[in-house]
């Protein structure tokens, strides 16, 4: 729904007022015959404001009582909070998906998903031959969704999807100037073989254990770069 410029602006102008602590927390807004006179618009473009900001978390109408302040702050709706994650915390719930997900690939694999876990893998190293950061980071991530996929369980590669694009922009930023690639050009080109290895011999431990071991290496060099340059993240 596409809100009227008026709308826009006294939601606007009422988030800046919560903001700025006019109305507390537990505290009541004034009715919308008020607002409406105080911001010189109807009653109807305060309604859809107060609507819009309820939505948003920061209000909450209590049933013949009014309209309440409950936060000063919108709440952040999952793709916002991706869009805000430093690539160590999300190396930290890749972990914890990662690891069982490829359990899961070697129970459930197919000859197809072998297939493309092969492909990916051979585009991977490909690409660590080259000097382009960014295509080694989308070849890597490719491998890793394979993984995914031969899990058959679409939760899971939706979740991994929606991680991909900052978990790809993070990369190729501290890739490049962290110059990861410096000491291993291929950044565990070994690990990832025996990754497929193990997916396809059906072996889940080992597979899980490898993946384990790969994310945590991983995480541990960007952490070590991380603290170096003084970085926070987020």
């Amino acid at each position: 729904m596409i809100r009227s410029p008026l709308v826009e602006q006294a939601t606007r102008r009422l988030r800046e007022e919560i903001g700025a602590g006019r109305w507390p927390v537990g505290g009541k807004i004034p009715s919308e015959t008020a607002l409406a006179k105080e911001l010189g618009v109807g009653r109807s473009t305060v309604r859809e404001a107060v609507r819009a900001l309820t939505g948003a978390g920061l209000l909450a109408a209590r049933q013949g009582a009014g309209v309440y302040v409950i936060a000063t702050e919108p709440e952040e709706d999952w793709p916002t909070r991706l869009r805000h994650a430093a690539v160590v915390d999300l190396y930290e719930i890749r972990e914890m998906i990662e690891v069982r997900a490829a359990r899961l690939a070697a129970e459930r694999r197919t000859e197809a998903d072998l297939a493309a876990m092969d492909e990916a893998l051979a585009v991977r190293r490909r690409a660590a031959v080259a000097a382009d950061d960014a295509a080694f980071v989308d070849a890597d991530i490719a491998l890793h969704a394979a993984v995914l996929a031969a899990t058959h369980n679409p939760l899971l590669t939706a979740l991994f999807a929606d991680f991909v694009p900052v978990l790809r922009r993070g990369l190729v930023d501290v890739i490049a100037l962290a110059d990861l690639r410096a000491h291993d050009p291929t950044l565990g080109d070994r690990a990832h073989t025996a990754l497929v290895a193990a997916i396809r011999a059906g072996e889940p431990d080992e597979a899980g254990r490898i993946i384990e071991r790969e994310l945590r290496d991983t995480l541990r060099l960007l952490n070590g770069r991380s603290a170096a340059r003084g970085d926070t993240g987020g």
